[in-house]
């Protein structure tokens, strides 16, 4: 018997939530027998035993981590702090997980990193490369130095949180993968995003601030163009390389 990954999404919305559960699926080669899914933003985080787990996997969120305390919701509150509770377990086992976006804003933020809206990047591709700790890293070995993602994002860690490791970075936004320890990771881009996912998500969140309102249908054209099969590379080396048995 296979121990579940347990995918924690934050995202408000059934149909943005649905299309990340289903593309963390299908891009991680997740079998349907093999996954426990919580959505934390009904109601926080449950009871986690890590015992019963292989990894962990946190998808993104319209929640910013960089807004002010007095501005946020009592149940993003509530999910900051209960993440910050459960990164603290994380740690101390070195146990497997990946945050993505949001994930990352909320690991980078309890490493002490500071979290603001300096290296925010628009809807759309990009190109990271890979540092000399990313290119021997087991998630990424062996992909081109350099190479396209999916991102979106109002905020970024400034810079690389206290005791982690960088593994990619680009011009606009120098921290795009880090990995605290040995098994917990973060990507400030979406492994699991393709361009019918961001068509989704362009549609749903077209009045939040990511991008001018008018544009979305530029932007769903520019990512129709867009191919990211090193991205997916990363979230199904980190499925195989954790996958576990009872």
């Amino acid at each position: 018997m296979t121990k579940p990954f347990l995918v924690i999404q934050l995202r408000p919305e059934d149909e943005t939530a649905d299309s990340e559960f289903a593309a963390i699926r299908r891009y991680g080669g997740i079998q349907e027998n093999e996954v426990v899914r919580h959505r934390a933003e009904l109601g926080g985080l449950p009871e986690i035993d890590l015992e019963t787990l292989s990894a962990i996997i946190v998808g993104g969120s319209p929640f910013d981590v960089s807004t002010p305390a007095i501005e946020k919701s009592p149940i993003q509150k509530k999910i900051e702090s209960d993440f910050s509770s459960l990164f603290k377990e994380i740690e101390e086992r070195d146990f497997p997980f990946l945050g993505a976006c949001s994930g990352n804003g909320l690991l980078g933020s309890y490493c002490g990193a500071t979290i603001s809206t300096r290296y925010g990047e628009p809807v759309g591709g990009a190109d990271i490369t890979l540092t000399g700790d990313g290119r021997e890293d087991p998630l990424l070995k062996g992909l081109p130095d350099t190479f396209r993602v999916l991102l979106g994002h109002k905020e970024a860690c400034d810079d690389v949180p206290p005791g982690t490791v960088l593994l990619a970075g680009s011009e606009n936004c120098p921290v795009q993968m880090f990995r605290l320890k040995n098994n917990i990771y973060a990507t400030q881009f979406h492994p699991e995003a393709d361009r019918y996912e961001f068509e989704v998500r362009i549609n749903v969140y077209r009045d939040h601030g990511y991008f001018p309102s008018t544009a979305a249908e530029e932007l769903k054209m520019s990512i129709a163009r867009e191919e990211v099969p090193e991205s997916h590379e990363i979230l199904r080396r980190f499925v195989d390389r954790y996958r576990s048995h009872l």
